[in-house]
């Protein structure tokens, strides 16, 4: 037995699916899947999504959240994810890491979102030791006061699901499709949203990132790598997904709500 397998005796099972380039609704489908009919526990690290693509929070309206006019004009899809929090647009520079666990798989942690938000950040603590000015900003990564993660969760009766996407790079054309949220983290201070975040690419190579998440992963959990093909095998293709692809009429209609109460507003 190695030294890492003795370290690893007597901690949960968690099962790691590495991905690269999976497209993000495909990735949030089997994530929900996982969260909703599954009993194990699992860390799903997607390497970037090839196409660029708006994700909203559950409760996202569109005309409140994104420049309509434009979306609909570059055909940027943009998806309703089953989990809560903010919207972004993602891209081949984001990394995605996604903890999906039973409630009782950390000692002592409360199933409840600050709890987790804190438990989280105290993994990624040890990711970015020595490297920049790491912290948890209200419920974002943050190196010093700018954003480069942004994160929600779900919590069901037994089972937690926080999942992250991180701005390795992005690109700034991208950045222009979201509006300034009228609900905004008080660090934020009225940043549009170039000023807001940062890339983690200025801070730390990519692979070093995925290398060493992977190792604080496994300072909680004993960490056993699975295939996508194996994971998809024992997965309902009839599983009624709450996440979804907006349509272009959804959007249609949502933009020409925008325009007639900006229209309404003038008149009055």
């Amino acid at each position: 037995m190695t030294i890492s397998q003795t370290r690893n005796v007597g901690l949960p099972l968690m099962k790691l699916v590495r991905w690269k380039g999976v497209p993000i609704l495909q990735q949030l489908h089997l994530e929900e899947q996982l969260l909703r009919t599954s009993s194990e526990n699992w860390c799903i690290i997607n390497d970037g999504a090839n196409d660029p693509t708006i994700v909203m929070g559950i409760s996202g309206k569109p005309a409140q959240l994104l420049k309509l006019d434009s979306v609909l004009n570059d055909r940027i899809p943009v998806i309703r994810r089953y989990t809560g929090g903010g919207t972004v647009v993602v891209d081949c520079g984001t990394v995605f890491v996604t903890f999906i666990c039973n409630k009782d798989a950390v000692p002592g942690l409360q199933p409840y979102p600050q709890p987790i938000m804190s438990w989280s950040s105290l993994l990624y603590a040890l990711v970015f030791r020595g490297f920049g000015d790491f912290s948890l900003r209200e419920n974002d990564y943050a190196f010093g006061n700018h954003k480069f993660g942004g994160n929600a969760q779900s919590i069901t009766k037994n089972r937690w699901i926080h999942h992250t996407s991180f701005l390795w790079d992005y690109e700034a054309r991208n950045m222009a499709y979201l509006k300034l949220p009228a609900r905004a983290p008080e660090y934020r201070v009225a940043r549009d949203h170039l000023e807001f975040i940062c890339r983690m690419k200025d801070y730390m190579p990519r692979s070093v990132f995925v290398d060493r998440t992977i190792k604080a992963v496994e300072t909680h959990f004993s960490v056993r790598p699975v295939e996508l093909e194996a994971m998809e095998t024992n997965l309902n293709s009839k599983f009624p997904h709450s996440t979804k692809l907006l349509t272009e009429q959804e959007l249609e209609a949502a933009a020409f709500e925008s325009h007639f109460e900006k229209a309404l507003s003038h008149s009055l």
